[in-house]
């Protein structure tokens, strides 16, 4: 009960706050993870480190969940966590319950917490996107929602088991200062990763494995959601590469309302490109040549006196 009252304490509740939120241990098999969760988990020595870390020392810091149906428990912070402690062996977790969360206010927790246990730059381009939009939403509602920022930062934090933390997410966890500061990122760029989040999840993973140019995928997400899924389908099933070149002719046929499957193809193959080419390229006739020179080429007027002739007729005509 000193520990719950010690969480509340810290984040400034009063008793009549405290039901909103209670701490106790679960068994693992009562959570699950967050039904829209935008996160990539630790892999590789990052996982073992973490994994060692809770064999050694636990799990420090409980995990933030909701409850959802069942009596089961959706993770909100704590994914990598609940993850690596089960390799580690652990039945049970220490959870942070918080109920009465909108939707909203669900992601802001899990995009949040995420930025405080790793640094931006090491994030995903998807999940940078997603991020930058959920601080957008709340700095355009401001409030209770900004509030929760804060809130989140202080139970994430750890303030009294720094060290011990700071093993487990594998990176030094943020001051709220460095959390409120800007990402090094033009406005921009912001403007950028807000488009980013609007893409359909296939095409932000094509973008995270650099299959798609960052800013190629910015044009993509001009594009409504039944061509963005053409354009993966066809991706899916062919070898084709997609330039700022083909991405920019993409939005402006679709913003024209002339984008169909067909024209998908051809753009992504390349295959418009070249018919354009074939197009522009003005090519003299043999007929058009020998008369020419037949007509106008004699023993006084080569070829290249009548080369020099016709460009300064040329010229002077098109001046005009």
């Amino acid at each position: 009960m000193n520990e719950l009252m010690n969480v509340n304490d810290l984040l400034g509740l009063g008793e009549d706050d405290k039901s909103s939120q209670q701490r106790l241990d679960v068994n693992i098999a009562d959570l699950q993870p967050f039904h829209n969760h935008p996160f990539k988990l630790y892999k590789g020595k990052r996982l073992e480190d973490m994994i060692e870390s809770i064999k050694e020392h636990g799990v420090i810091i409980p995990l933030i969940v909701r409850p959802v149906e069942n009596g089961k428990f959706e993770i909100l912070s704590g994914h990598n966590r609940a993850n690596a402690g089960k390799l580690a062996g652990l039945t049970k977790l220490p959870i942070l319950v918080k109920e009465g969360l909108t939707e909203e206010e669900a992601m802001l927790i899990v995009t949040e917490t995420n930025l405080i246990q790793r640094a931006f730059s090491e994030l995903a381009h998807s999940e940078k996107a997603r991020i930058l939009s959920e601080r957008h939403k709340a700095i355009k509602s401001q409030g209770k929602r900004t509030d929760l920022i804060s809130e989140i930062e202080i139970i994430t934090s750890g303030k009294n088991s720094r060290e011990l933390t700071s093993c487990q997410f594998g990176e030094k966890i943020k001051s709220d200062k460095e959390i409120g500061s800007d990402y090094d990122l033009s406005a921009r760029n912001v403007a950028r990763y807000l488009r980013i989040d609007i893409l359909i999840d296939e095409l932000k993973e094509k973008i995270d494995s650099n299959e798609i140019p960052f800013n190629a995928g910015v044009d993509l997400s001009f594009l409504d959601e039944g061509e963005q899924i053409i354009i993966n389908e066809i991706l899916n099933t062919n070898k084709y590469k997609i330039s700022l070149k083909k991405s920019n002719f993409l939005k402006k046929l679709s913003q024209n309302k002339k984008l169909n499957k067909d024209m998908v193809y051809k753009i992504l193959s390349g295959e418009y490109f070249k018919r354009a080419e074939s197009k522009s390229k003005v090519k003299f006739t043999n007929k058009f040549t020998n008369n020419i020179v037949n007509r106008y080429v004699t023993e006084e007027v080569d070829i290249k006196e009548l080369e020099d002739i016709i460009t300064s007729l040329l010229d002077d005509y098109f001046s005009k």
